[in-house]
């Protein structure tokens, strides 16, 4: 090197070992995390929305509910002045049954005269306590005006004076539907009597039981019902002693 040149000093870098490394984010963010943040705005945007709906919904539902009320209310307030409302005092009044809801019943009680054929027993069905309401009365026999479930019954009183006896109590029932006489319901008894220590006429003559018979049954329109009594002359005759009824319980079809 000539003596007359200046020599340039040297530039020294110094590399710190205990310097921490920070690092810069890039520019841009991933795909994915651009999709899942429009995806939660959209959900967000969605949950307002149903809810301003849905406060639709309740606000007209309380006006309908309110429309309705108050409708109701003025109804109220008619109908009260239409039957009268004095010294705060409501006067109840109860409509008048229509004819079709007047349902058929009929009770027999028992007469003098109440052998009839083939064992059917005869009743009382004008005097006394009898009593019917669409229901016709025909030789021993209740003629059903309107079917429906009917509730029948019937109550004999027995004398068993006959050393042992069979008897047989029983309701008929006769229909266009079948040519025989229908059975709904019998009592079957073998009644023997029953000696007692006394010297009154009437106990010597009498040996009283009863026999009582009930059911529920779909009748239809024209349908017969009757009381049958096997040994007929067992039966002993009063007004009080033997009667025969039925009465409506539902007036709609056969249930299945």
């Amino acid at each position: 090197m000539a003596e007359g040149d200046v020599g340039a000093c040297p530039q020294v870098f110094v590399v710190d070992s205990q310097a921490n490394y920070i690092s810069v984010p890039g520019g841009k963010k991933p795909r994915w995390a651009r999709s899942g943040q429009k995806f939660l705005l959209l959900l967000v945007g969605l949950s307002l929305l149903g809810l301003v709906i849905e406060g639709c919904f309740i606000y007209t539902l309380y006006k309908k509910t309110e429309k309705l009320q108050s409708s109701q209310q003025s109804g109220t307030i008619m109908k009260q002045s239409e039957y009268g409302v004095h010294n705060n005092e409501i006067h109840t009044v109860t409509p008048p049954l229509e004819q079709s809801q007047q349902r058929p019943f009929a009770q027999l009680i028992g007469s003098i005269n109440y052998r009839g054929q083939e064992n059917v027993v005869l009743w009382e069905h004008k005097d006394g306590h009898s009593v019917s309401y669409n229901m016709n009365y025909n030789d021993g026999r209740l003629v059903v005006e309107k079917k429906g479930y009917y509730y029948i019954y019937s109550k004999l009183t027995i004398n068993a004076v006959q050393e042992c006896v069979l008897i047989q109590h029983r309701i008929m029932r006769e229909t266009e539907a079948y040519d025989a006489a229908i059975e709904l319901v019998k009592s079957k008894s073998y009644r023997c009597r029953v000696t007692r220590h006394s010297s009154t006429k009437a106990t010597q003559e009498e040996d009283l039981w009863n026999s009582f018979l009930a059911g529920i049954f779909h009748l239809d329109s024209g349908d017969k019902i009757y009381v049958k009594l096997d040994n007929l002359t067992t039966m002993r005759t009063g007004p009080t002693d033997n009667l025969m009824g039925a009465f409506m319980i539902y007036s709609g079809d056969m249930l299945r």
